[in-house]
């Protein structure tokens, strides 16, 4: 028999609790001086700081017992925190039908006594108890009520605290990983202005010994060169000041664009050298990602699978394909290759094998790092496999 549907009050309440991350987690003195007051102060032996999920009542602190949980269906907090009381008390729980049957109360445990103050949170939400327990039975005075409430307070006080710490953290930590992409992304996109301004100066450069000479159909053809590699610069220059002013734009501007599309304009920004044939994907396949990141990422793998080959006749192929979750790729090359024992590494920011590359260059170690970095930022994973002095395969899952 499949359990019964949960209100939407009662999933509200589930995702409260959750956003606290305090569930299962260890025992804090702060809340254990909590219950040794409330024990005290109501001259009851048991004391608990209790959170109630959709199955099982959990004690962040447990005083006068060594239990640490209990099924939701057996907990006389569920009772307290469904009522709209400040305060639920049960003086004598075998005398109430609600409890009479209860295994706490038949059982070896043998309850009688319970009091249960809800700890309800900042939007109204109770999210478990502050309770004091016995196998006796007692009555509570009206200062010893007011105590527990309080007490209770304190509670709520200190998970909101706890809660809003590590939403500090969390956004502390968000920023110091944007601060990082965006870093590298700016290394990498400065790295990748070198091209077009290279290719600027040297039609520039044909284009006025040709010019000197004789007028010829040629001069055009450099003239067109000249403004597309321009009009790529002033792109990519575009692009490093609007993430600059806005880092999480990197990952968050999403657009729909064609993969073939994309590498062939990578294609226009990095130099290939005549022996370096690429094979795009056959099909023309549509994706919904940042372009400006996945740009970035292709920049990088494509640059350094043609720098890092020596081979005669040097063969690039891309492969997609993708499921109802992940775009796949992969970037098979038949270059110098990767040794096993760095398929880890190679991932690690400044870490570089100190291989010079086809130009007697070698690299910064920046580029791999960002790839990660970007590809995790993306919901994605990166992998290599590679025969040494036979070629590498990146494989790469991006999340839809």
């Amino acid at each position: 028999m499949s359990p019964l549907p949960l209100s939407k009050n009662e999933e509200d309440r589930l995702a409260a609790l959750e956003s606290y991350h305090i569930f299962d987690t260890g025992e804090e003195k702060d809340f254990d001086v909590l219950t040794s007051l409330a024990s005290v102060i109501c001259q009851i032996p048991i004391a608990l700081i209790t959170f109630i999920n959709e199955k099982h009542q959990w004690f962040k602190s447990h005083h006068g017992t060594n239990l640490t949980a209990n099924l939701r269906e057996l907990s006389f907090c569920t009772h307290a925190i469904a009522s709209s009381d400040e305060i639920l008390i049960i003086p004598d729980a075998t005398l109430d039908e609600r409890f009479a049957n209860n295994p706490m109360v038949t059982g070896p445990t043998k309850l009688a006594f319970y009091a249960g103050v809800p700890l309800i949170n900042e939007d109204g939400y109770a999210l478990g108890t502050l309770c004091v327990l016995d196998q006796q039975t007692h009555t509570l005075s009206e200062d010893q009520i007011a105590a527990l409430k309080t007490l209770a307070k304190q509670v709520v006080d200190k998970i909101e605290l706890r809660r809003k710490v590590l939403i500090l953290e969390r956004t502390n930590q968000n920023l110091l990983n944007s601060n990082m992409i965006i870093q590298k992304f700016a290394s990498m996109a400065a790295h990748d202005i070198k091209n077009p301004l290279s290719s600027i100066l040297l039609t520039s450069q044909a284009l006025k010994i040709r010019h000197e000479k004789i007028q010829d159909d040629g001069c055009l053809k450099l003239v067109d060169m000249n403004i597309n590699a321009t009009k790529t610069l002033l792109e990519l220059f575009d692009d490093m000041l609007e993430y600059s002013r806005s880092p999480s734009l990197l990952l968050e501007k999403k657009q729909n664009f064609e993969l073939n599309n994309l590498i062939l304009k990578v294609l226009e920004l990095i130099s290939i050298p005549e022996n370096i044939q690429i094979i795009l994907p056959e099909e023309r396949h549509h994706l919904y990602l940042s372009f400006i990141a996945f740009e970035q990422i292709m920049i990088n793998l494509l640059s350094n699978a043609i720098r890092y080959n020596n081979k005669e006749k040097g063969i690039i192929k891309i492969r997609f394909e993708n499921d109802e979750n992940f775009y796949r790729f992969e970037i098979e090359d038949n270059g110098i290759g990767i040794a096993e024992q760095y398929y880890e590494k190679i991932f690690d920011s400044n870490f570089t094998l100190k291989i010079p590359d086809r130009y007697d260059k070698k690299g910064s170690g920046i580029g791999l790092s960002t790839v990660k970095d970007l590809i995790a930022a993306l919901k994605g994973t990166i992998y290599v496999k590679s025969t040494s002095g036979d070629g590498a395969t990146f494989f790469i899952d991006i999340k839809k």
